[in-house]
């Protein structure tokens, strides 16, 4: 089942994004395959519930309130109960000529979907913490991570840097002269990669452990042993994944790379008590100084670009999207129009001066609010958070260097997609936002794997 689990991690991303009924149903079904297994395997008798899943009550409990909370919005109703709790639904069921028993979504069928891939996700992070239940295996699963986002980065950049320009076995349409993978959007492909170059860094800090070198001449042997050694087979790899996150030019996927590293390398100094923060410093300095001379051979200077041109005037659609969404959030702050709905409900808010279709808007927290209202932002706002403290607590008590790593990758990966999604959608997108649910996880499972307190 682990193995099966490995593949399906490599897997989700390559139908392009899973963002495709058919390619989100087997997203799905991979993993309800793999629950069921080892369900069958539990009641037998020869699985047990391992020590990060037994520990991690607090985000556990609250994704079970989310599943609940989101399939209440699909259940019909008494009318009465619905005008009470989501007058504005009520309205609308209405106007469909609508009476007796209705749900609260106004979209029941795509809010149906939507709960589907919310059942998939939670899956996908208990999964991880069932079947983590070792050192190797959490080193297997990043290395996973790592192989899937540098499989994604050498088809992105070659399809590129050839002229090929095709995604999954079909020509782009859409995108073209940037790196995409087998994604759709570079924005989502940049996604991905943010939380694959996480875990990579975190796999390189992890390899840094050992004693600190106290005179020059360990100093230079450590330093010859991180450029010559195996260490640098995982730093071509960053490099590559680099280079494709470069080729995207997507303003927010490098931004929020470059920010969440930077923000995460300050906070694990300032909370790792055993690692060498000279070393550690020597990392982070070697990863930057690759940014910068791959990002000036392979076009940074076009991000840049895109970056100093940016305003309020050249994306006028994607912030009146936003505006235009908050007003639709108002008509139904307490509990949302319904998951997967937004397509469906915006139309009627959006603005004379949009001119495009907007299916998402290109803000995952605005989205989120009008869909799942402040209820559903307070549950997985709670989900967020709870995971990041996990992945600091790591970060303080663990003293083996993988978890500590590891601890780091989850913190890395959950502020980029933070940044990222304030402009974009990328947790719409199942691919990614299956590979955050696993992120999160490794923020538990860095804190409890294990019961020896290493």
């Amino acid at each position: 089942m682990f193995r099966s689990f490995l593949a399906y991690v490599v897997w989700i991303p390559l139908p392009m994004g899973s963002n495709r009924p058919w390619a989100w149903a087997l997203l799905e079904i991979g993993v309800y395959a793999l629950a069921m297994a080892w369900l069958w395997g539990f009641y037998r008798g020869k699985l047990d519930l391992s020590p990060a899943f037994r520990n991690a009550k607090t985000i556990l409990v609250l994704l079970g309130c989310w599943l609940v909370y989101t399939l209440i919005q699909i259940v019909p109703l008494p009318i009465s109960m619905v005008s009470l709790i989501s007058p504005e639904s009520a309205k609308m069921h209405a106007l469909a000529s609508q009476s007796g028993w209705i749900p609260l979504s106004v979209d029941p069928h795509a809010s149906t979907v939507a709960w589907l891939k919310s059942l998939a996700y939670v899956l996908v992070f208990g999964f991880s913490l069932l079947v983590v239940a070792s050192r190797r295996r959490l080193e297997l699963l990043a290395h996973a991570l790592v192989f899937s986002g540098l499989l994604q980065a050498f088809y992105g950049s070659l399809m590129t840097l050839s002229g090929l320009e095709y995604g999954f076995f079909i020509q782009k349409f859409a995108y073209v002269g940037n790196a995409t993978g087998t994604f759709v959007n570079r924005n989502h492909f940049a996604g991905y990669l943010e939380m694959c170059l996480a875990v990579g860094i975190g796999l390189m800090i992890s390899s840094l452990g050992g004693k600190p070198a106290m005179t020059r001449r360990q100093k230079l042997r450590n330093f010859i042993t991180l450029l010559l050694g195996e260490k640098l087979r995982l730093r071509l790899y960053l490099a590559v994944m680099v280079i494709a996150l470069v080729l995207t030019h997507s303003r927010m996927g490098n931004t929020a790379f470059f920010s969440s590293m930077i923000v995460a390398g300050i906070i694990g100094l300032a909370l790792s008590r055993n690692a060498s923060r000279a070393t550690v410093v020597l990392l982070v300095s070697l990863v930057v100084i690759d940014i910068f001379i791959v990002g000036t051979w392979f076009g940074v200077e076009k991000v840049v670009a895109r970056i100093e041109n940016t305003s309020i005037a050249s994306d006028a659609d994607r912030v009146d999207v936003s505006e235009n969404a908050l007003s639709q959030w108002r008509d139904y702050f307490l509990v949302g129009s319904g998951g997967g709905s937004f397509y469906a409900v915006f139309p009627r808010y959006r603005s004379g001066d949009i001119g495009n279709y907007y299916d998402h808007a290109h803000d995952d927290y605005v989205e989120f609010a009008s869909e799942y209202g402040i209820v559903g932002m307070l549950l997985l706002g709670g989900v967020v958070l709870s995971s990041f403290a996990a992945a600091l607590l790591a970060q303080q008590r663990r003293r083996d260097p993988l978890k500590r790593g590891m601890a780091f990758s989850s913190a890395m990966g959950i502020i980029a997609l933070l940044i990222h999604s304030s402009v974009d959608f990328n947790l719409q997108i199942p691919a990614n936002a299956a590979t955050f649910m696993i992120v999160l996880s490794l923020g538990w499972i860095s804190l409890h794997l294990d019961t020896n307190g290493a």
